[in-house]
């Protein structure tokens, strides 16, 4: 019905086209203009006459599988809702496989069909940009953006807003979420410290005694020699099981643009730092700390191996309980996963790096869209019905499938708001939540049931509620603001296009035959002079001309 984890979810419907019919008669002589004095100034001001909204669909299965049969975009419940409440009329152009939208959408962008309306991404937003297609929705959203709607732009102070903001003209309406989603830490199973006798590490040797402890000592006591110290996959720097935690805890920020003493943008993967993390890394890997397949492993390979109980030790975020923690204790209920900050390196705390802006997408209206309104409208619309007094309407058996619904903007601190309501209610033993926050009351119901005894909730209990839990870390972190910022949240740069996957490639084979032991430490110097050759310096000025306009 409603999003109950952020992660998982990915943005895979754009609106292409929307436009706005008067339903204008000769007779009467009606304009469009008319159309908005029923709704005027109202953010949910339903239109006298009808509104069509022509749009393109890339859809895949509902999440939901209790979902009501035979839905398609077309026939979505959210259609009539929407047709219902603001007397808006959807209605799509054609509806594909997630898998072949890209090519659709951009055969029709490269044929001049430019939609009036659409959620697209940063790279997309800058190209049409720069084609001078995008309007202007200061009026529209100052007029007509709910109080809900101000406050999300509100989160992070407008920054993220301003990033879409020229010249006093505000060109579109981002979607984003709160930084601190992106915080590394540490997970250890506190049941292999304990079979061990061995204490929660704090340093980063610590972490190196422990680890080689469960490679060596046999820390599940099944009598084999088959477990091994950190999970890692074959993408070094990707979004779990990774090694982001362990270059961050070394003050390395690889695939990173972080300020460097003199308030320029830097990229961290050619660092001292990141070199002084992959010498460890390859020591590491000789002891077997670090899985000797793990080039081979991608991130399901991984995860059987937590449900197989070989690992004992994974950097990463708050949300892994409810994703791959919860396989590994339904293989082994004694499974005890703990949650710690980044350890201590050379007598300092760690640092993580998380974005200044953490940006799913943007609303933005063509400029020749007589009524951007519109746009901020369907905004509301979805913001409403996330409302509980809705919540007995949609649902996904009464056919609402809420990510086929564009354009939607999601509250950037849910994750935040429900750890603070769910525990002051379950503080207090409360039957129910006081809330309107629509992750408040799914976390509660999940935690009350696990409180109750229901062992599958655990996952979204200890993720997002537990205060030793995944999000009570990342509040930990928060107020002691130990992070360092990607300060780097444009588009892709013009050399970024052309050489920018070449450049990644070369990262990705070096540190890899680097940790492997295939190429020396040495080689990083040489990987390094390649980098800025090859492209890497251009990018690099490319990215502090963008971060100096935008400052």
């Amino acid at each position: 019905m409603k999003r109950k984890n952020a992660l998982l979810f990915v943005v895979m419907l754009l609106i292409v086209s929307t436009v706005l019919m008067a339903c204008q008669s000769k007779e009467t002589g009606e304009t469009s203009k008319s159309n908005e004095v029923a709704g005027d100034k109202d953010p949910l001001g339903k239109y006298e006459n009808t509104v069509t909204v022509r749009e393109v669909a890339g859809y895949g299965n509902p999440e939901d599988s209790k979902t009501k049969k035979g839905v398609t975009p077309q026939t979505n419940a959210y259609v009539s809702k929407l047709k219902e409440m603001l007397n808006i009329e959807l209605k799509y152009d054609w509806e594909v496989p997630n898998e072949q939208f890209e090519q659709k959408f951009s055969l029709a962008i490269a044929s001049g069909d430019f939609p009036d309306i659409m959620q697209i991404d940063m790279n997309q937003f800058e190209k049409f940009k720069q084609q001078g297609i995008l309007a202007d929705l200061t009026d529209a959203y100052n007029d007509y953006a709910s109080d809900e709607l101000r406050s999300f732009m509100d989160f992070d102070g407008g920054k993220t807003l301003d990033l879409f903001t020229e010249d006093g003209k505000i060109l579109g309406i981002p979607s984003y979420e709160d930084p601190y989603m992106s915080a590394q830490f540490l997970w250890v199973r506190k049941d292999w410290l304990d079979n061990l006798n061995l204490d929660v590490p704090e340093s980063l040797e610590d972490l190196e005694e422990v680890a080689q402890a469960f490679v060596d000592q046999d820390p599940d006591g099944n009598g084999t020699d088959d477990t091994y110290g950190i999970a890692l996959n074959k993408e070094l720097i990707s979004w779990g099981y990774d090694a982001r935690g362990l270059f961050y805890t070394m003050g390395a920020y690889p695939k990173a643009w972080v300020k460097d003493g003199d308030g320029k943008l830097i990229p961290g993967e050619i660092q001292p730092e990141t070199k002084e993390a992959l010498s460890l890394m390859n020591n590491w890997y000789s002891s077997g700390i670090i899985d000797k397949e793990f080039a081979f492993k991608d991130m399901d390979k991984v995860i059987e191996d937590f449900a197989a109980g070989k690992v004992g030790i994974s950097f990463g975020e708050w949300w892994y309980p409810s994703v791959v923690f919860n396989v590994s204790k339904e293989e082994d209920p004694n499974a005890d996963w703990i949650p710690l900050e980044l350890p201590t390196y050379k007598g300092e705390e760690s640092k993580t790096l998380v974005p200044a802006s953490r940006l799913n997408n943007v609303v933005v209206v063509n400029k020749d869209f007589e009524h951007p309104e519109a746009a901020i409208k369907m905004i509301n619309f979805y913001q409403e019905l996330e409302k509980p007094e809705y919540d007995e309407e949609v649902k996904p058996e009464n056919g609402y499938v809420y990510n086929w619904f564009q354009p939607r903007i999601y509250k950037p601190d849910d994750f935040q708001t429900a750890f603070e309501e769910v525990n002051e209610a379950l503080d207090q033993e409360a039957d129910k939540v006081d809330s309107t926050n629509s992750t408040t009351l799914s976390v509660f119901d999940a935690s009350k049931k696990y409180l109750d005894g229901d062992e599958s909730m655990w996952g979204i209990y200890y993720s997002r509620a537990a205060k030793d839990g995944g999000w009570a870390t990342v509040e930990k972190i928060r107020e002691k603001g130990n992070v360092v910022y990607d300060e780097f949240s444009g588009g892709t740069t013009k050399t970024m296009v052309s050489k920018g996957s070449s450049l990644g490639k070369m990262t990705d084979e070096t540190f890899t035959k680097i940790i492997m032991g295939s190429e020396s430490i040495d080689k990083f110097d040489q990987y390094v002079k390649d980098w800025k050759k090859l492209g890497g310096d251009t990018i690099t000025g490319e990215v502090n001309e963008w971060y100096e306009e935008n400052q």
